[in-house]
Order: structure tokens, then C-alpha cells, then sequence
């Protein structure tokens, strides 16, 4: 029986449209560079903290600057964190309203996939961790979303290094997952990870907030009118107690993603992602790397204690086995319970390629780890090892699974050359 004209079974890791391939090449570039400088940091951080003089990097991250009278008398690292974040997750909201609006996303039978993979890759670590954790000390349960989170910057530096062969296809939906992951996250900061909610001040946050959406509404890009109003919204949202990295998102949200009528493509919202992007991916992440990342790597006990300790497991575990196994579970379920297929071509071994990659959580993890141990350093520490090496381990393995899968696409397009070749008279 034929298929009714404009039907066609979806598939999984299936070509986007153009204008979706054409905006991920652009973000893969930004992304990819901000990978090597948000390693880079990382490992300048980590080799510090490690040295002898480690007492100057702990005294500069912990050096406050700020007005104590607006209650923003805060430390580098927590500036870092509360202030330069929040330009990371405006660009995050920018990319995730565009996603749901106008990319691929839009489309409900697009979007079931990275969405449940999403969902898979976050549920399973969860339950990991907290298995690995029921029967510790108290207090350790509350990092239960740390090993939740991908890092996109890292996960496409590392397809970047491996000079890839893989299709467009392969990176968009790695891209798309993320983007939903990044949503999911910022809902369990919000819910999860507010430890005290004043309500003052997070009214006063909607009329900033309001006026920066009138403005942005009616197409204004005057940087000093939306920006002090940008940071009045940061402020009050600071004060209320809610994260304030939550305060980019509801920034983001206000955007416009379509151009106006007298206005010609892109729209807002891609100009701003595009202004600002650099920025995060340069700038503002490489920056809290530096100082989250900054960790002595023995701890008390020494490196054989850090490493059985529950907390270090059961992030590593459930970086590594949870997301991997909760990414490719979902896509399985996908097909196993809808028409949608695997793109002609592509292989399961590409999905743990992929799932596998998904294990490589830094930014979004060493948040939610400050947040979950605010005030349990020893147990921060813990989680920042279990974050750094299960994010590791998951690149290695990701690599290698990949750089096969990529030897075998390498072969096929030289194979396709040849057949061209030899159809020419």
C-alpha cells in the first residue's frame, strides 16, 4: 500500500535541514575552540592546585571583590560562578528557544529522540549514583544530579580532534541532545538546588526582566539599554536566593527567535546568540573551569581513599555506564517502539559512540556540585575528582569507538570517490 504523499518513516540521526547543518557547522567551530580553552584552564587549574604553591591560587580564587552593601561582595571563584555562568546559560536559553521555535526541534517527530535520549542520559546516572550512595553518610545523597550533565564544549573538542569523517548528522543530534540536556538542568538547579527563596527580591527581578522583553520585543539591540537592565534582572534574581545563572535562561526566553516584519534574517535572537556565543565559549566558561577546577587531587586519606569514596563512584559510574547506557537505551526504545529507524548507513556502534560521548560532563557538573556541597568541602573536592575522571574516561572511550567508526566512513567516501571517478567517460 502506498504511503500517503508527504509521509516518511523519521530517522534516527537523519539528515537536518540546511539551514539546522549550515547553524551547527557555525557552532561546532565556536564550540570546538572553546573546548581546547576550557581544557586548557582546567589543566593550568588542576596542575596549580596540585603544586606547591597551591596557597596563592586557593587565596586568589577566594579574594572578594564587589559592593557588600548590595550584598555582591563575592569571592573570583563565586563571581565566576554566579555572574559569568549566567552569560553561558543565556546563550543556552537563546539556543534552546530557536531549537523549539524555528530548528528542527519544532517539529514533534525531530525532536522525540534527542529528547528522550536527553531524558535516558539523565535519569540513569541519577539512579546510579544515588544506588551507590544509599548506604552512605549522610548528606551525600544530595548530589544525585551531578553526573546528569554533558558538556557540549568538551564533547564536540573531542569529535574536533578526531578529525571526523562522521556524518553532520551524528554532530547535529549530539548538538540537539545537549540542548535538551541544558534544559534539564536548569530546571533541577531551579527546583532542586535552592536552598532558601526570598520572594522580595525575585518580584522586584520581574519589572527589570519585563522591560528588557518589552524592549527586545520591538527589536532593540542598543547594548546600553538592554545590558544594565540585563544585569538589575541578575541582581534581584541573585538576592532571592534561586541561582542566578537561572536569570540568563529567563533573559533568553524574552528574545524573539523570528525576525520582525521590517527586519531582515536573522532574527534577534541569532544575533544575540551570535554576539554573545564567543564570549561564553572564550570567555566565561574557560574563566569558572579555572577556577572549579582547581582541586588536590590526593584529599584527606590520599588518592586511594578519594577514589573508593561513594561520592567519587558514583559520579564516575554514572558519568561513564549511566549516560552511556541511558542514551542508547532511549534511542533503542525509540525505534523499538515507533516507526522511526536508524539513517541508512549508520550502525549502533555509531549510538555508543555517541552515548559514550554524553559522559563527558564538566561545566553544568561542577555547578551542580558546588550547589549540592556548598558546604561540604571535602565532599566538593570528591566530586570535582569524580567529574574530571569520569569525564576522562568517557573521552577515551568515546575516541575510540569513534575513530573506528570514523576509519570505516573515511573508507566509504574514498570508496565513492573512486566509483566516481570511474563513471566518468
Amino acid at each position: 500500500m502506498a504511503k500517503p504523499p508527504g509521509s516518511r518513516t523519521p530517522s534516527l540521526f537523519g539528515r537536518g535541514s540546511w539551514r539546522e547543518v549550515r547553524r551547527v557547522g557555525d557552532i561546532l567551530r565556536t564550540e570546538t575552540v572553546g573546548g581546547v580553552l576550557l581544557l586548557s584552564a582546567a589543566l593550568v587549574a588542576l596542575v596549580w592546585a596540585n603544586s606547591p604553591w597551591s596557597e596563592p591560587y586557593r587565596s586568589f580564587s577566594d579574594l572578594k571583590i564587589g559592593p557588600a552593601a548590595l550584598h555582591l561582595e563575592l569571592s573570583l571563584a563565586q563571581w565566576a560562578t554566579q555572574g559569568l555562568l549566567a552569560i553561558f546559560f543565556f546563550v543556552a536559553g537563546l539556543e534552546l528557544k530557536r531549537e523549539f521555535v524555528a530548528g528542527d526541534l519544532s517539529e514533534p517527530r525531530q525532536a522525540v529522540l534527542p529528547v528522550a535520549a536527553a531524558v535516558g542520559g539523565m535519569t540513569l546516572p541519577a539512579l546510579i549514583y544515588t544506588a551507590v550512595n544509599l548506604r552512605a553518610e549522610e548528606g551525600a545523597l544530595v548530589g544525585w544530579a551531578i553526573p546528569t550533565a554533558t558538556d557540549i564544549a568538551f564533547a564536540l573538542a573531542v569529535l574536533g580532534m578526531i578529525n571526523t569523517h562522521l556524518p553532520a548528522a551524528m554532530r547535529t543530534f549530539l548538538l540537539t541532545l545537549a540542548v535538551v540536556d541544558d534544559l534539564l538542568a536548569i530546571l533541577i538547579i531551579a527546583v532542586f538546588y535552592t536552598s532558601s527563596l526570598h520572594v522580595e527580591p525575585l518580584l522586584l527581578a520581574l519589572a527589570p526582566l519585563a522591560l528588557f522583553g518589552l524592549l527586545v520585543q520591538r527589536r532593540v539591540r542598543r547594548w546600553w539599554l538592554l545590558l544594565p537592565l540585563a544585569v538589575a534582572t541578575w541582581a534581584w534574581v541573585h538576592a532571592s536566593g534561586v541561582h542566578a545563572t537561572v536569570a540568563g535562561v529567563a533573559l533568553a526566553f524574552t528574545v524573539p527567535v523570528r525576525p520582525g516584519v521590517r527586519e531582515a534574517s536573522p532574527g534577534l535572537a541569532e544575533h544575540l546568540e551570535h554576539r554573545f556565543r564567543p564570549l561564553s565559549a572564550g570567555i566565561a566558561v574557560p574563566v569558572f573551569a579555572f577556577f572549579a577546577a582547581g582541586v588536590s587531587l590526593a584529599g584527606p586519606g590520599g588518592i586511594g581513599a578519594t577514589l573508593t569514596d561513594p561520592v567519587t563512584l558514583g559520579v564516575v559510574v554514572g558519568l561513564v555506564a549511566g549516560k552511556a547506557a541511558g542514551v542508547a537505551a532511549a534511542t533503542w526504545l525509540v525505534q523499538r517502539f515507533t516507526r522511526a529507524r536508524l539513517a541508512e548507513g549508520l550502525q549502533w556502534w555509531d549510538v555508543l559512540g555517541l552515548a559514550l560521548l554524553a559522559g563527558i560532563g564538566f561545566t553544568v557538573s561542577l555547578l551542580i556540585g558546588e550547589l549540592a556541597f556548598n558546604t561540604d568541602g571535602e565532599r566538593n573536592d570528591r566530586a570535582k575528582i569524580g567529574i574530571l575522571l569520569g569525564s576522562l574516561l568517557s573521552a577515551l572511550l568515546a575516541t575510540a569507538v569513534l575513530r573506528v567508526r570514523n576509519r570505516h566512513y573515511r573508507r566509504l567516501c574514498a570508496l565513492e570517490e573512486r566509483e566516481c571517478d570511474n563513471e566518468r567517460p
